[in-house]
């Protein structure tokens, strides 16, 4: 059992992290998960021939705990978070957690660190990061045979600071390959993202837009985040490909501008050069929520979107959703009663 000291709160410092009390762990040695446990240490002991740290053996997940007005904790999702890291892991051949467990660890440790939770201001909330990584000694290429289940918190603001000049460019690196990994949440997409996000943020821009890695001319994901155009005639708009991660707010979104907002929602090839029938941009994600992008530059030529209205309306109803505002008819809600 935990033990709660002295009362303060760390107090989010934008999407960056801070070191609460309580880390979770959890470890599979000889072909079966072992008990886990709480640790006051973010801190682990590997093998340097993991085979996370040489062959990329890793999948993560994001998700957040939101306090609402009564004083109980939101989780928005976490079931779907539990489906996308079994599946993640299931393609790194890393053994899995299963939904329920899942569930259980989250809770667990959002209650050992409730102190750290934001208060229910709409902008911040306790980000929560599931780990796992192969830890076993291993020279040849091949999966593990350990494992360690690494799940960390930390409270966040806003992914992007400045919401009315988010300015992206086209890039023509790739995050994924056709037939990869794209469609998982795992380490080797991010890290081969760095150096294209690096170059674009040294031209003045606040992010890369990544194009499809078959023939460039479509748009896959902007940075770490899903894409999404409103058009003219009010249609939701988002790629489809199986090299792009499917986002849950993404999916959560399209729900919310067919029943709310009555538009009409559409996955289609987004083609770069056809940026013009659209009224609004955004990007979106569990860091980066709802972004909308002020414009888009490819080969020279900057596609400007100058209005963000129905993008707004879908973030309010989401995070309103997110604190408990507007009743949950969904039954994504998973409340923790501190």
């Amino acid at each position: 059992m935990f033990e709660q000291k002295e009362d303060y709160m760390i107090k989010a410092n934008g999407f960056s992290y801070q070191k609460c009390e309580y880390v979770y762990i959890k470890e599979f040695k000889d072909n079966k998960w072992q008990e886990g446990y709480l640790s006051t240490e973010d801190t682990i002991n590997i093998s340097v021939m993991s085979t996370s740290l040489h062959y990329g053996q890793q999948a993560f997940e994001g998700l957040k705990a939101y306090k609402v007005s009564d004083g109980s904790i939101n989780l928005f999702r976490v079931k779907e978070n539990a489906k996308r890291f079994i599946k993640s892991c299931s393609r790194m051949m890393m053994p899995v957690i299963f939904e329920d467990e899942f569930t259980k660890i989250i809770v667990e440790l959002v209650k050992a660190n409730k102190k750290y939770i934001p208060e229910n201001n709409k902008s911040e909330a306790l980000y929560i990061r599931p780990l796992m990584i192969g830890v076993g000694p291993k020279l040849g290429v091949g999966p593990s045979n350990d494992y360690m289940l690494i799940v960390t918190v930390t409270p966040v603001g806003a992914y992007f600071n400045n919401l009315a000049k988010t300015r992206c460019l086209t890039t023509f690196y790739d995050r994924a390959a056709p037939n990869g990994t794209g469609m998982v949440k795992v380490g080797p997409n991010y890290g081969s993202s760095l150096y294209a996000l690096s170059s674009v943020k040294a031209l003045g821009y606040n992010d890369a837009v990544f194009l499809d890695p078959l023939t460039h001319t479509k748009i896959e994901e902007v940075g770490a985040a899903n894409f999404f155009g409103i058009t003219y005639d009010n249609k939701y708009i988002t790629p489809k490909s199986n090299s792009i991660l499917p986002s849950i707010t993404n999916d959560s979104l399209k729900v919310i501008a067919r029943d709310y907002l009555s538009l009409e929602v559409i996955e289609e090839d987004v083609y770069i050069n056809d940026l013009k029938r659209f009224k609004e941009a955004s990007a979106c994600g569990t860091g980066a929520l709802i972004t909308p992008i002020s414009s888009i530059t490819h080969l020279g030529e900057e596609t400007v979107f100058l209005t963000h209205d129905k993008s707004l309306e879908l973030k309010e109803i989401l995070t309103n959703i997110h604190y408990s505002v507007i009743p949950d008819k969904y039954d994504w809600i998973t409340k923790i009663v501190l």
